[in-house]
Parts: structure tokens; C-alpha cells; sequence
């Protein structure tokens, strides 16, 4: 069997991140990359590096997922998440998660220790007591920024259909996609939602297909941004058809992208990775933070066009 080299990238959220919390993002998902490829490195366990390298961006209050997460209409926190893999299409995914600080964990329980894919409400509520997960007090995930931005949002008094930042939020969906040296990819996706959603609302992060996608014979995705459109779009799967036509891992993120906010509305990014280790990083937001690692270099940036490097 051929080998490839592998490659494993993160993503922080897509949006309009303001300068304060640039920073913080960066900083993040360059700790995030450097977690997961050391296991990814050590075991080739595309699973285990994934929900590493999300575990701490779940525990990264710069980020929508998990720690964090932005809060709805009724001041509350439910979350989601996706895992998926790429030989056999298994996933997990679960919604309306609370009181627990890793839903990417809890999604890969899904996959692995149930018979079904999805799970969320009462069911998720029981699985989680089964799986004997601890749980935490919601106001151990509240942080002064999703409050304030709830705040905001109300004072405004929008509707939901702002980027999973959510306004003046400045954190945002997480989400990781690797490769091994045989090939097989993997994604997950990890977020808290939009600010001021209405109880109950579920958007794209743990639909397979649009939240995130693999497939051994293509590549795997993780999609961030306005999960209404994202949905509607089918954005994972979009990028993965495109590649499978000939696009390269970049030229299919970003055109898959920009081609939902024409046809669609809203913004979005994604982050690629090809069966072949082939990156693509693609946003129609004003900012997206990611990082990858390859070797012993880690590259990383934010802003459009911004690709930095610098020794893992």
C-alpha cells in the first residue's frame, strides 16, 4: 500500500472576528494542531487525534464549542457535534447536549457504542448518564462574552442569522479533519450554535454531509459558519463532489464556499484535507482562524490570504 504523509488541520469558526480576539484564536488552534498531530504521529489513530485536538478547543473559551458556547433566546447553552470517518461512512452525532464539557467525546460514543448515528433530546440526556460522562454545571461553560453578546443581540433585537460567532461574540465553531500514512481520513465538528437561537434549534454542525464529511476515496471536510445555510447547502459533501470531479482540496473549499453565499446568503469557511494530504482552507467570512501540521512545521493564519509558518 502506498503511503502518504500525514496531515492533520483544525479550524476555530468563521466570522466577523474582531482584532481583541484574534489573539486568542491563533493561539488556540496552533495548541489544538500540535495536540492531535502528536497523536496522529505516535498512533495513526485518525479518531483519536481528532477528538484530541478538539477536546481543547472545547476547553478554550475563545471558542463556540463546549467551554464557551454561545447562548440561546432562553440564556441557555445546547450543543452539537459530528465525527465522522471515511472507510466505512460511520459517524456519530449528537444535538441539544448540556451540562457536559467534550460533545466531539460523546459524539464518538455514538458511533462507537450504539447501534445509530444520531442522537439528541431525552435520548442523548440518557446516554450520557450510561456512558457514566460527568457532567458540569452550565455555568461553568458561561463566559462574560457569550452573555454580553446575548445581551447585545437582544438590545438589537435581531433574529438568529448571524454568523456562529454571533454578535460582538468573537468565538466560533470548532472542527479538525486528518489523514494517516494508509489513507484514511477522518472529520469533527464541534459547536455551541448561534446567539439568540431559539431553544430547540439545530443547525448544520452534526448533519453528515454538512457540518462535516469523509470519504476514504476523496478526502474529509469540517465546515464552519452560518449553519442555516450551511445546511440548506450541503457544504461538506459539496466540497467533497468537487473534488472527486478533479478540483484540488483548495480550489473546491473555496469555490464550494463562495458558490453557497451566492446562491444561499450568509457566510462560511471550511477546512479540507485530500486522501492524498492535500490541504485546502476556504472562508467567505471575514476571518477564519485554522492550523495545520506537517512535520515539524505548524502553519497557521486568520485572515484572507494569511499563511504563516513557523517550527512545531
Amino acid at each position: 500500500m502506498e503511503t502518504v504523509t500525514p496531515v492533520l488541520v483544525v479550524h476555530g469558526g468563521a466570522g466577523d472576528i474582531p482584532d481583541s480576539r484574534m489573539q486568542p484564536k491563533l493561539d488556540g488552534v496552533r495548541k489544538a494542531a500540535r495536540a492531535g498531530y502528536k497523536i496522529l504521529q505516535e498512533t495513526g489513530n485518525v479518531l483519536d487525534a481528532i477528538e484530541a485536538a478538539i477536546n481543547v478547543m472545547e476547553d478554550d473559551e475563545a471558542f463556540n464549542a463546549g467551554k464557551g458556547s454561545v447562548l440561546n433566546l432562553a440564556d441557555g447553552i445546547e450543543m452539537e457535534a459530528l465525527i465522522t470517518e471515511g472507510s466505512s461512512f460511520n459517524a456519530g452525532s449528537v444535538t441539544l447536549v448540556k451540562n457536559i464539557s467534550h460533545p466531539i467525546s460523546l459524539a464518538r460514543m455514538v458511533m462507537e457504542k450504539t447501534p445509530h448515528t444520531f442522537l439528541g433530546g431525552d435520548g442523548v440526556e440518557e446516554f450520557i448518564k450510561k456512558m457514566g460522562i460527568p457532567r458540569v454545571p452550565e455555568s461553568s461553560l458561561i463566559t462574560d462574552v457569550a452573555k454580553n453578546a446575548l445581551e447585545a443581540f437582544k438590545k438589537k433585537g435581531g433574529q438568529p442569522t448571524e454568523t456562529e460567532i454571533g454578535h460582538p461574540g468573537g468565538v466560533g465553531t470548532v472542527g479538525c479533519v486528518a489523514l494517516n500514512s494508509n489513507g484514511h481520513v477522518a472529520s469533527g465538528t464541534s459547536t455551541g450554535g448561534i446567539t439568540g437561537k431559539y431553544k430547540g434549534r439545530i443547525g448544520d454542525t452534526p448533519l453528515p454531509g454538512c457540518g462535516g464529511y469523509s470519504d476514504d476515496l476523496i478526502g474529509a471536510v469540517s465546515a464552519t459558519g452560518h449553519g442555516e445555510s450551511i445546511l440548506k447547502y450541503n457544504l461538506a459533501h459539496r466540497i467533497l463532489s468537487a473534488m472527486e470531479k478533479g478540483l484540488s482540496a483548495t480550489d473546491a473549499t473555496v469555490k464550494s464556499c463562495q458558490d453557497m453565499t451566492k446562491r444561499v446568503g450568509k457566510s462560511a469557511g471550511a477546512i479540507t484535507v485530500s486522501n492524498k494530504g492535500e490541504v485546502g482552507i476556504g472562508f467567505t467570512s471575514k476571518r477564519m482562524s485554522w492550523a495545520y501540521q506537517i512535520g515539524d512545521e505548524i502553519h497557521y493564519g486568520l485572515d484572507p490570504g494569511q499563511h504563516l509558518v513557523e517550527k512545531a
